[in-house]
């Protein structure tokens, strides 16, 4: 393992107590492989008003911050706008991006998913294969 500490910032849908879930397996994932895990409304918070909404937007911003791994959950009839926004600013800020879609086949969730981020991010199946993937991703991560 890398001396300096790896850190991964994990999205996805956040409605129910099963995403919740789903995203907290994907932490514990990443912290059993060593590596720190950013998880928004863990670390920042769920929005519950209007009030809340620069505070959040600050904190998820701030959870890039040293940042070497982006995971998002693509699960559910449709990506979250946040999850969208938060993969697309991965992908500008040259984070490495992976997506696990477990609930139906990708090939069968173009319209959920859309060309664009099935043509330009890394996409799993199985908690297996997420790990077998970043474990790739580490050996190429350099500080």
């Amino acid at each position: 393992m890398h001396k300096k500490s790896i850190k991964a910032y994990i999205a996805g849908p956040l409605s129910s107590q099963k995403e919740r879930e789903f995203v907290k397996d994907l932490s514990l994932l990443c912290e059993r492989l060593g590596i720190k895990t950013f998880l928004p409304h863990r670390d920042v918070g769920l929005w519950r008003s209007f009030r809340d909404t620069k505070k959040i937007a600050k904190g998820d911003l701030q959870g890039f911050h040293d940042c070497q791994i982006f995971i998002a959950s693509l699960n559910g009839f449709v990506i979250g706008a946040g999850t969208s926004w938060e993969m697309g600013y991965a992908h500008a800020r040259g984070i490495p991006v992976i997506g696990i879609k477990t609930d139906k086949k990708i090939k069968d969730s173009i319209e959920e998913l859309s060309a664009i981020i099935v043509g330009t991010t890394k996409i799993v199946t199985s908690l297996k294969e997420l790990k077998i993937e970043i474990k790739k991703l580490l050996k190429n991560i350099r500080f």
